[in-house]
């Protein structure tokens, strides 16, 4: 399997199962309700949050690997809408997880030589460091969520 295909692998995994953690984002988000989705818990950011802040990355990223240029700043990987009925988290996990799904596509169809191209400039490193680093980034996040979900239902 070339590089492309087992980061592909390694992000499917994370968002979808079958990784050797047993913890992905589609079964952690699962059974989570709304209002648990937006409970703060001490300081920490929201569950809803943490999904916004890392599918920002994911988002950014997959633009530039359909063509477009990088546009993204850390300011704004916090600014999560308003989610205020489980409609609108459904919805927003939905799409979430289908952005990954066309993240994976993407990184899918890159040719191996092109991970060790520059991505968008110099100082960002490599195609490769890039991907890798916001599969580690989501797997950071994913646990923050894991606890928090369970941090909110001990509390209830």
């Amino acid at each position: 399997m070339n590089t492309t295909k087992q980061i592909t692998k390694h992000l499917r995994e994370l968002y979808f199962g079958e990784n050797w953690t047993c913890v992905n984002f589609k079964d952690t988000l699962a059974d989570i309700m709304w209002y648990e989705a937006t409970t703060k818990c001490q300081e920490f950011n929201t569950i809803t949050t943490l999904l916004f802040h890392s599918n920002y990355y994911i988002n950014r990223v997959l633009k530039v690997l359909e063509g477009e240029s990088l546009n993204a700043s850390d300011e704004y990987s916090f600014d999560c809408p308003i989610i205020s009925s489980q409609e609108e988290w459904e919805i927003f996990v939905h799409s979430a997880l289908e952005e990954a799904e066309r993240f994976a596509q993407e990184i899918e169809k890159m040719k191996e030589s092109k991970l060790f191209e520059v991505f968008s400039e110099e100082k960002y490193g490599n195609y490769f460091r890039n991907l890798l680093g916001i599969i580690e980034h989501a797997y950071y996040h994913l646990g923050q969520i894991v606890l928090i979900k369970k941090m909110i239902r001990y509390k209830e």
